[in-house]
């Protein structure tokens, strides 16, 4: 099989199983958080990135949709165990709207460029979060020194690490299909 190559024994099934996988991976990873100013530092853009590199892009903005349905109905997959609406309209609530188009267009955009389609999937998530944290601030430049600048190396350095992941993972999955 060659790389990149979308699988198609079992799409529909595995979109069923791999869909809701990555939406509590994203959940998990928003759990590792260090507290950084007035938005964590994280590992949900880890499984962003992963979920637009190892899905397709449909099922890669699903997977993240869900992940804010299910923190907008109560369940604890926001950063510190926390949930509700309220995160979803909040000042760093951009961010978090943002994943489901990141997910989508790393997706869309990975048999290009790796690199580009996560730098383009990052791109929007600063540039809607930003935008967001701006707007509730009425602060649009300090919004961007303290709900960007401070974000850039953890991100690209999680970007480096998801590409790497990916290919590892795509290698050991091309093993175990023709075992």
């Amino acid at each position: 099989m060659k790389e990149h190559e979308p699988r198609k024994n079992g799409d529909k099934a595995l979109s069923v199983a791999v869909i809701p996988l990555f939406a509590a991976l994203t959940a998990v990873g928003s759990q590792l958080s260090i507290p950084f100013g007035a938005v964590p530092v994280t590992l949900q853009m880890f499984f962003v990135f992963l979920a637009g590199y190892m899905l397709k892009p449909l099922d890669a903005f699903i997977s993240m949709l869900l992940y804010l349905v299910l923190g907008a109905i109560g369940m604890p997959v926001f950063a510190n165990f926390s949930a509700g609406f309220m995160h979803l309209v909040g000042p760093t609530s951009g961010y978090i709207w943002s994943f489901p188009l990141a997910a989508y267009m790393i997706s869309a955009l990975k048999s290009r460029n790796f690199f580009f389609a996560g730098l383009t999937g990052l791109s929007i998530v600063y540039l809607l979060g930003w935008l967001i944290l701006g707007i509730s601030t009425h602060a649009f430049q300090q919004a961007f020194i303290v709900g960007v600048l401070p974000f850039i190396a953890f991100d690209v350095g999680k970007l480096f690490v998801a590409i790497y992941a990916y290919k590892k993972m795509y290698k050991l999955l091309d093993r175990w299909e023709e075992a």
